[in-house]
């Protein structure tokens, strides 16, 4: 009996040790599986950002390009030209189709359409009227009209861009171009978490769980509806509250309980804003996985410390009872291998998911690496465009010569003047042979690189860059002052690429000193060490002190419309990078501004002769 009442009291002792130990654990272990689960959703937020910010980049500026089209500027003074507003709908149609957009429609100062991509369509917004839109009269005071909203005559979701068309008269019309954002929704699908955009109203507008779209997350106020009415923005869908319960745990983390329909599921929630949009983005994560992995982690645990309990229990009874103290050890020991078993399979799960993500991760990596080659090629192609015309100009002055020479050789020939006509013969061959020249530099320019490195003469790259920028250069009016030193220099580089970098930079040098009654641009080349640096320096204005910071994002330019996509130094930042190098731009004392180049030196001991 003294025995029973002894081990009562230890069996006790231990319910009171346990429990003292399972609430603080359990606490503990449920605030890590949060902070694990509020990771990855960080994770998964930061990414459903950057695809939105980038889906409303790539769109913004197209309106302002659409509305200096001639035809849509002739239309909007004479509204009822029929030939124009056929033409205006073919030409919308065509680039609506071409960019994938949804729809792309001309109003009006009084807010009536015009015309449209649409016109042929069952809903045409031909002869609608959406002045009430906020994007028609932001963009009409202020340049730029932005909105999302569910079209109240498609009924399609989409955000809208709006631009005014300029006039001499002043603004006339605008322009609007829909982008459909049910592509970005889609990809949400098939996912363990919960993706939900909220306008500043708190009602949900984008959701991979249709149920919640158009319901609010906050209480629909009478001045939340009647904000919501005055734009239409839901057009005349029924708004409702989604049944929510919000909670913060001790740690900080937002906590979403919604009822649906007789369950309520609870959610961690993460949020980040997006002023440009007005918009906020909450990815949503059941928290009852995390609760469920907290619980096991502390049932391990008390199980440890049971196991050690039942150890000190059986050293106090060795003599007494060792036959059931190696029982009991038995049964721990098989307790044992059956939670390890369990915990290597749970381990195994987590590196197959561990495995899966970075086969993702790495096919996400070569499509960014795709993407950035195609915007090299863009940037190319850019280049060429804007030197288009000096280029027409190096072209047609042999073109011209090489026909007045074959003129004059039948002219000789019929006058039996035969060594004469022999030798405009020679000079139309060494014509054609200059034409050639130049359309092998420019063909090498043009056609993609490859991804190899190798030791590149800086002489040989310069000498094949100038027949591309020089007709620029001799249209401003400047000649290019080089200097590479007196020993050959090598880099560790690509050809095309660095030939791309040069012909970018010098052409911002070229357009800086453009309106200069003294234009110089200068080339220098040195060594320090392992690194072979190259600056570029204008007598242009500089760079103004407050953009210095952002010359090398993509987009950016300080050019007017139509003159550049802002995409050049940028290009040329990223192919410096690659090389292991480095691009900066600054201020020189006096005037004009100066870039340079570092790049890792190569020996000339072996020089291929692929220039990628």
């Amino acid at each position: 009996m003294k025995s029973l009442g002894r081990y009562g009291v230890i069996g006790a002792v231990l319910i009171v040790a346990a429990l003292a130990v399972a609430v603080p654990a359990a606490r503990y272990m449920t605030r890590l599986q949060f902070d694990q689960l509020s990771e990855r959703g960080q994770n998964t937020l930061g990414l459903a950002a950057t695809a939105l910010r980038g889906e409303l980049a790539r769109y913004r500026n197209l309106p302002q390009l659409i509305a200096q089209h001639d035809d849509i500027q002739a239309l909007v003074t004479d509204p009822q030209n029929q030939v124009l507003i056929d033409r205006v709908n073919h030409y919308l149609r065509d680039v609506n189709a071409l960019l994938g957009s949804s729809d792309i429609y001309v109003m009006l100062t009084d807010g009536n359409t015009v015309a449209a991509s649409n016109f042929e369509g069952p809903v045409s917004f031909v002869g609608e009227n959406f002045a009430y839109r906020p994007y028609f009269y932001d963009a009409l005071t202020s340049d730029e009209g932005r909105f999302f909203a569910l079209g109240t005559t498609s009924l399609k979701r989409g955000y809208y861009f709006g631009a005014p068309v300029r006039t001499p008269d002043g603004p006339q019309g605008v322009v609007v171009f829909k982008m459909d954002m049910d592509m970005i929704e889609t990809s949400w699908h098939g996912t363990d978490f919960r993706i939900i955009v909220i306008d500043p109203e708190g009602i949900i507008f984008m959701s991979d769980r249709p149920e919640w779209r158009f319901a609010a997350i906050d209480q629909l106020t009478p001045d939340r509806l009647e904000r919501t009415a005055a734009t239409r923005r839901y057009a005349e869908t029924d708004l409702r509250e989604l049944p929510v319960t919000r909670s913060v745990d001790p740690a900080g983390h937002l906590l979403l309980t919604v009822q649906e329909g007789g369950d309520r599921t609870e959610y961690l929630a993460v949020t980040e804003s997006m002023p440009e949009a007005e918009w906020t983005i909450k990815v949503l994560m059941q928290t009852r996985p995390a609760r469920n992995q907290a619980l096991v982690s502390v049932a391990a645990l008390l199980l440890m410390l049971g196991v050690a309990a039942l150890g000190w229990l059986s050293l106090q009874q060795r003599r007494r009872r060792l036959e059931e103290r190696f029982s009991v050890q038995r049964e721990a020991q098989e307790m044992l291998e059956r939670r390890v078993s369990e915990r290597t399979a749970d381990l195994a799960e987590v590196n197959h998911r561990l495995e899966e993500e970075v086969i993702e991760r790495r096919a996400t990596e070569r499509e960014l690496r795709k993407t950035q080659a195609d915007l090299v090629q863009a940037g190319k192609m850019a280049a060429l465009g804007q030197m288009s015309a000096a280029l027409s100009h190096e072209f047609n002055q042999p073109l011209g010569a090489v026909k007045a020479y074959a003129e004059n050789a039948a002219v000789l020939l019929k006058r039996g003047r035969i060594d004469d006509a022999r030798q405009n013969i020679t000079d139309i061959s060494s014509l054609t042979d200059r034409m050639a020249v130049l359309g092998r530099h420019l063909r090498n320019f043009a056609r993609k690189p490859n991804e190899r490195l190798q030791p590149v003469a800086l002489d040989q790259v310069l000498r094949e860059t100038l027949p591309i920028i020089e007709p620029r250069l001799r249209g401003v009016g400047v000649t290019l002052d080089v200097d590479l030193g007196p020993v050959p220099l090598m880099v560790q580089a690509g050809n095309v690429r660095l030939q791309q970098v040069l012909v970018n930079i010098l052409s911002n040098a070229a357009d800086a000193v453009e309106d200069r009654p003294y234009p110089e641009i200068r080339l220098t080349a040195w060594r320090e060490g392992g690194r072979v640096f190259v600056q570029v320096r204008d007598n242009g204005p500089g760079v103004p002190a407050g953009i210095l910071a952002r010359i090398f994002d993509p987009f950016f330019t300080t050019k007017g419309v139509g003159k550049g996509l802002g995409l050049g130094l940028s290009i040329s930042y990223n192919i410096i990078k690659d090389f292991g190098g480095n691009l900066t731009v600054a201020n020189l004392p006096g005037e004009g501004a100066g870039f340079i180049i570092e790049l890792p030196a190569a020996e000339a001991a072996h020089l291929p002769e692929a220039a990628e």
